[in-house]
């Protein structure tokens, strides 16, 4: 079997509220004219002379790995889809000229090698996650966002049994509030989105603060450059720490995993480096017994089946972020859809991946922009009056409101 082309689908998809940092997870609309937000999601298909086409999915900045995409296509075309591994180093060296390149390599990288393990198992008759060693569950427990105790309760109503919020302007009030919204009975997550104006002293303060939540994980309490703050975290806090979204590979998830900076590695199954990297990464992890939980708050469809087949096949897989409502149109962007009931989804069961994308409407989303606009001035994540100054490291005023409930 021969590579022969490889195609690709960048669609524009809603989402719960363009604030970003301070979303609660309510569903949006499609419109018939502009679409919220600024979120796109970037599917490829792999075609082969025999007929059998994988699928993929990219993240990390979609509209410009696109370009790296048609880039790379070249160097695939005529090879073995089989050699999975191979083309993954060929990519890898091939990029390696313009410098670590990242997200944005690695999400081209993913999801080529996403459609690679696709073909695979359709030309074996057998599903991903008999190819990574067989599975270990049948389903895969969820986790969705709540950031107001209305859509706690909706969520445990829905039989789903851990929530995360987000946390930038009033995380222990707002934890406080969920812990007495939904009781002892639901686990609570934080993200608190690695805001690099969180100096490692506030966050260990912040941290220690939250403890007698009985948290989950806090997540991303510093900025992801900041290793250094994250061992001092470590040293003063008596709570899991999760992180890893933001980086891709073993090489980018090294430090966390070995260093065991983190009780929980969250690497995004969009951007990390493909099913083979999540192996990998999950296989580190688990050398530390460090426990993975996939970020996927931004990702769309493919790139979620991905994550049931990894999951199924790792022993120390803890759990999945889903979103399932953040927009209408999720639903009709993939076949089949997957099969959720109360706080699990099921393992698909179908050759390869077990999915597919409708193209007919995914190209009725075209691209309207792929930048991430600054957060609102409501969502109240900067010091009052420094909204305007747009700053990536600030220090925090206001401390005695912020730390304490």
């Amino acid at each position: 079997m021969k590579i022969t082309g490889i195609r690709t689908f960048l669609m524009h998809a809603g989402q719960p509220d363009p604030s970003k940092w301070a979303s609660d997870g309510h569903a949006s609309h499609v419109t018939q004219h502009k679409l919220e937000g600024t979120r796109n999601w970037l599917f490829l298909k792999i075609e082969t002379d025999e007929g059998i086409t994988g699928i993929g999915e990219c993240s990390g900045w979609p509209r410009v790995i696109e370009t790296a995409i048609k880039d790379i296509a070249p160097l695939l075309i005529g090879e073995d889809p089989a050699h999975i591994e191979k083309l993954w180093q060929k990519m890898q060296i091939a990029m390696m000229g313009h410098g670590m390149l990242g997200t944005v390599g690695a999400g081209a990288m993913t999801g080529i090698d996403m459609a690679l393990w696709d073909i695979k198992g359709k030309a074996l008759g057998v599903p991903v996650w008999m190819l990574l060693g067989g599975k270990l569950r049948d389903r895969i427990p969820i986790y969705s966002h709540a950031n107001t105790a209305e859509r706690a309760l909706a969520v445990k109503e829905r039989g789903i049994k851990t929530i995360k919020c987000g946390g930038v302007s009033d995380p222990v009030r707002k934890v406080a509030m969920l812990r007495e919204t939904v009781g002892d009975e639901m686990d609570i997550a934080i993200d608190l989105h690695g805001p690099p104006w969180m100096t490692p002293a506030d966050a260990c303060r912040l941290v220690r603060a939250l403890e007698p939540y009985e948290l989950l994980w806090v997540e991303d309490p510093i900025a992801p450059d900041n290793i250094e703050g994250y061992r001092r975290i470590r040293d003063a806090a008596h709570i899991p720490l999760a992180s890893g979204e933001r980086t891709a590979t073993i090489f980018g998830e090294r430090q966390l995993i070995e260093e065991e900076l983190v009780d929980v590695i969250q690497p995004d199954t969009g951007r990390a480096g493909g099913i083979t990297q999540m192996k990998k990464i999950a296989a580190m992890a688990e050398a530390h017994h460090i426990q993975m939980a996939p970020h996927s708050g931004s990702l769309g469809p493919v790139a979620e089946y991905a994550a049931l087949h990894v999951l199924a096949s790792i022993p120390n897989a803890l759990i999945l972020e889903r979103i399932d409502d953040d927009w209408e149109g999720r639903r009709h962007t993939i076949v089949p859809h997957p099969v959720q009931e109360g706080g699990s989804i099921a393992v698909p069961d179908a050759p390869g991946l077990g999915c597919d994308i409708d193209e007919e409407f995914v190209v009725r989303f075209p691209s309207e922009g792929n930048v991430s606009v600054p957060v609102q001035e409501s969502a109240k994540s900067y010091n009052p009056g420094t909204y305007g100054e747009r700053l990536y490291v600030q220090t925090r005023l206001s401390r005695r409101s912020y730390f304490n409930p």
